[in-house]
């Protein structure tokens, strides 16, 4: 059974929404220009060098990189917000596992409060290790750590479980401390990168040129591209949040008042999803990792509720039992499987 824990409502409502409101706001502005980024491109310029001056200064050995004693593949991302890399290093481990590997997972954690290294199991409070970690660690059963530090997480996992083979690291792009043998970029098929823009002008933590330095480049959704492979997020099964046990197909919920909420980087692509399948729905977009609250679901009406697996997590405590999330899996390029094992193996 799902499990989560309510963090502590600390903050006055309309100082919640209000800053939703603005969250919101700002993330729309990245996927578009106007007069008032004229404002912002000397602080992005600014934000530029920064992210130049600190790569250069780990390439030449300035600030220290740290080789693991076993292989590691970093799944990241240049945008600022969800690409699914989630997914991707779901079907990662499940793809090491088939190849014979024993793979195991170390992520920062991100929304958690953790500040050491954490180990991560099915029923670890998602305020700690994060939404992504919990996820990951029910959806694989592999051994999964949090930890700022990615190359001491990573050094933990390794003494609590010695029999790991390789590691693969969960949004580690940008963490050039931890040495890896093998680099991957996922895109957002539909959103790309916004106006392309760096930081705080745009959405980028890196600029584009940097896709060229990594040993691949995955695009989520959004057709083929000449820059990189291909994956999608599939699924038409949901399961109940109060009871796991229970599943139901898109069929089930016909002629049903529906709600839907998603707190993902790109809501509207789980919005999308949901009427591929057939079922018209109320959207509700939430900010990425944003900690729900009961309060946040209370929809006039509603004979059901929706929502990512990644929302569940959060959900689970306080679910009701028409709350339903959908199981969605990663659908990737086989190309991909045969590099990795191709870079490990040399």
């Amino acid at each position: 059974m799902l499990v989560c824990w309510r963090k502590a409502d600390i903050t006055p409502n309309f100082t919640k929404n209000n800053s939703t409101k603005m969250q919101r706001w700002l993330e729309r502005q990245w996927y578009r220009v106007g007069p008032w980024h004229l404002l912002l491109l000397p602080l992005s310029w600014v934000f530029y060098l920064l992210v130049r001056l600190r790569r250069l200064l780990y390439q030449q050995g300035m600030l220290k990189t740290s080789k693991l004693p076993v292989p590691v593949v970093v799944v990241g991302n240049i945008n600022v917000g969800g690409t699914g890399k989630t997914p991707l290093v779901i079907w990662l481990v499940e793809y090491l596992r088939q190849q014979g590997y024993c793979p195991g997972v170390i992520s920062r954690g991100y929304g958690g409060m953790a500040t050491q290294p954490l180990p991560v199991s099915t029923v670890t409070n998602p305020v700690l290790a994060g939404d992504e970690p919990v996820l990951i660690a029910r959806r694989t059963g592999c051994p999964v750590w949090v930890g700022r530090n990615r190359v001491e997480a990573g050094r933990a996992l390794l003494r609590a479980s010695p029999d790991c083979n390789v590691l693969v690291c969960d949004d580690g792009l940008q963490h050039y401390a931890l040495a890896r043998e093998v680099e991957i970029v996922v895109v957002d098929g539909a959103r790309r990168f916004g106006n392309g823009l760096m930081l705080p002008a745009g959405p980028l933590r890196e600029p584009k040129s940097r896709l060229a330095q990594a040993d691949a480049v995955m695009i989520n959704g959004g057709g083929t591209s000449a820059v990189g492979l291909s994956m999608a997020l599939e699924g038409g099964l949901f399961r109940n949040l109060s009871d796991p046990t229970r599943s139901a197909i898109a069929s089930d919920f016909s002629g049903q008042l529906l709600h839907a909420v998603a707190g993902i980087g790109n809501p509207s692509r789980f919005f999308e999803q949901l009427a591929q399948l057939g079922l018209p729905v109320q959207p509700h977009a939430f900010p990425d990792h944003h900690p729900y609250q009961p309060e946040d679901l209370q929809f006039a009406g509603t004979q059901g509720i929706l929502m990512t697996e990644k929302d569940a997590v959060k959900c689970a405590a306080f679910a009701q039992p028409s709350w339903w999330y959908l199981e969605v899996n990663a659908k990737v390029d086989e190309a991909l499987g045969l590099y990795v094992m191709q870079k490990l193996r040399s």
